[in-house]
């Protein structure tokens, strides 16, 4: 089946049980990054994860300084190399569990095309954040009382992510990560450092909701 997207097609994973969709301008550099090293801790789980750019550099790949810090932080070389740029469309949003913004332009981009997406969309920083507020205990046992599907489990836990919005306040530059495209390697170095560290509460709160 053709993609949509502008990419090349995805592989089909008919048994994914939560859909995570990374999201920030050209799709090259951050939400790549983020797919690729999401991907790789979280397929095992049955976890799809991709991204989109709400201003795509349609077919591109990742720069090369962006694939370098994918493969320093452990991403798969054949999955990283194969990235191809891809437009942000209603349809995956609203196929996503979690939509994980790069900034909050990108955050305010999505909920204005999917105004019903607004408590599953997040900056990735402003969810590790939030997140950073929820014991992994406390997060099994929203996900035990909701029970049911793996899909049922998460929103139980987003929805506790969700309502520590407004009790932990921060400077709003802090929860967007710094575009590198065309910038030094310094600073696709503090991009990836800003990144890399939301991403692993992403993961722990993943865990927690499947567990």
């Amino acid at each position: 089946m053709p993609d949509f997207l502008g990419g090349p097609p995805s592989a089909e994973q008919p048994s994914a049980s939560l859909t995570i969709l990374t999201v920030c301008t050209g799709n090259i550099c951050r939400s790549p990054l983020a797919e690729v090293l999401l991907r790789g801790r979280l397929e095992p789980l049955g976890v799809r994860v991709h991204s989109a750019g709400t201003h795509a550099l349609v077919g591109h790949g990742m720069p090369e300084p962006a694939l370098d810090l994918a493969l320093k932080a452990g991403a798969d070389p054949q999955v990283a190399a194969a990235h191809q740029a891809r437009y942000l469309v209603e349809p995956i949003i609203g196929d996503a569990d979690l939509v994980l913004a790069m900034a909050r332009e990108h955050r305010s981009h999505v909920v204005k095309m999917m105004p019903n997406r607004l408590r599953r969309t997040f900056t990735v920083r402003e969810f590790a954040r939030l997140a950073s507020t929820l014991s992994t205990e406390d997060a099994r046992r929203a996900a035990d009382a909701a029970g049911g599907s793996p899909q049922d489990r998460f929103a139980a836990v987003l929805r506790a992510v969700a309502d520590q919005r407004g009790l932990t306040p921060s400077a709003a530059e802090d929860d967007d990560v710094v575009d590198p495209y065309r910038r030094s390697s310094e600073t696709y170095a503090r991009s990836a450092a800003q990144l890399v560290p939301a991403l692993d509460e992403v993961e722990r709160i993943v865990r927690a909701a499947l567990g």
